[in-house]
């Protein structure tokens, strides 16, 4: 059976956040720029099954793919983060400022691998800029005036909507995340992964590092959009409840029923693997 029982998983998950947040800053950039642009692949394909199938939940069925990549290939993605390094910091495993640390570096590395592909997407899709409309033009600037201009329009109310739709969304991203430690075998990962982030956008809930090649990539192709409308009505809220969905309805709740208390040697051990062999 390769079935992880949920305190082992627990567990893992804590030291694999622990690793984390001791990456230097160029391996943080680079697993961040890979997800990032990895999440705007997966974003366009399920854009693209929408349109050919007009089943927006034939999207939500292959989005994960670009989900299911950054796991197994262990990169950085800050909205993953945001449940794996508070559950190693609340099992002393890590420290504060290191989990700011890496949020920071996270962030940063997937906002430039979703800007990036943007780039190259919007390269692709209006044919350098000679091509203005078409489905997926439109599809991406319809997608992007509703996650910003439609909370703007109801002012104090479209703020707590947005950032309760991202919430909801990161419980279910960092649930996919954990879930990726449920199973020893590649085929387990996958599935168990696929189920929660399927959740997550066939409701169209708010994620930020999708939202950070949606938004600025629609602003290429000409959606009536400002940097402001971007951030203060969607990046920033949404990066606010994304965390607080990850801490709170996962880190929190999972390291709580599933407790087990870590030795300061075992920390130490976890931080710095090459203490091992040594008498501390």
């Amino acid at each position: 059976m390769d079935y992880i029982k949920p305190n082992q998983l627990i567990e893992d998950v804590a030291q694999t956040g622990a690793y984390k947040t001791t990456l230097n800053i160029s391996d943080i950039l680079i697993k961040g720029i890979l997800s990032g642009a990895f999440l705007g692949f997966a974003t366009t394909l399920a854009f693209t099954a929408t349109i050919e199938t007009n089943l927006s939940i034939v999207g939500a069925i292959v989005f994960p793919v670009g989900f299911v990549l950054v796991l197994l290939l262990s990169l950085e993605l800050v909205t993953g983060n945001f449940a794996m390094l508070p559950l190693a910091r609340m099992r002393g495993l890590t420290s504060s400022k290191r989990m700011v640390y890496n949020f920071f570096w996270a962030f940063l590395g997937n906002l430039l691998g979703s800007i990036l592909y943007g780039i190259l997407f919007y390269i692709v899709a209006t044919k350098l800029g000679h091509i203005t409309q078409g489905a997926m033009i439109d599809k991406i600037i319809t997608v992007a005036e509703g996650k910003t201009l439609a909370y703007k329009s109801l002012g104090g109310d479209g703020m707590i909507v947005v950032i309760t739709k991202a919430i909801l969304c990161n419980w279910m991203v960092t649930l996919g995340a954990f879930m990726a430690f449920i199973s020893s075998s590649t085929i387990g990962k996958i599935a168990a992964m696929w189920l929660p982030v399927f959740l997550f956008f066939a409701q169209g809930f708010e994620h930020a590092v999708v939202n950070m090649f949606v938004i600025p990539t629609a602003i290429f192709m000409g959606a009536d959009l400002t940097l402001g409308d971007w951030w203060l009505w969607n990046q920033i809220p949404v990066t606010i409840g994304n965390f607080i969905g990850g801490f709170i309805f996962t880190a929190l709740a999972l390291h709580l029923v599933n407790k087990k208390k870590v030795t300061k040697t075992e920390a130490i051990i976890l931080n710095y693997p090459h203490l091992k062999d040594k008498e501390i």
